[in-house]
């Protein structure tokens, strides 16, 4: 798992589900995004997380996994080309 001090993703557009923002702390939110960015893929499993690794190289989606204080998993996904981040429930999907 990559863990820099400096940003390692482009996050592009940060889009937010309705659903996630009306569940999700804004502050969580944030510290997530700025795991997410840096290389902190979070709770996903090793393999996605070599996955995500990988991914930096050959520009493919990036998929991270959190969870809230309060035990609410949401997920973070960067697309290929680093437009677009989003942050959802697992049941927005």
């Amino acid at each position: 798992m990559i863990q820099q001090n400096r940003p390692v993703v482009s996050l592009g557009l940060v889009l937010v589900t309705t659903n996630a923002l009306s569940q999700l702390p804004q502050h969580e939110i944030q510290r997530a995004l700025t795991r997410h960015r840096s290389g902190d893929w979070g709770d996903c499993c090793p393999a996605d997380a070599d996955a995500n690794d990988a991914a930096l190289q050959a520009g493919d989606r990036l998929l991270s996994v959190y969870y809230t204080a309060d035990g609410i998993k949401f997920w973070i996904l960067t697309v290929a080309d680093r437009s677009v981040t989003n942050v959802l429930l697992p049941e927005d999907y």
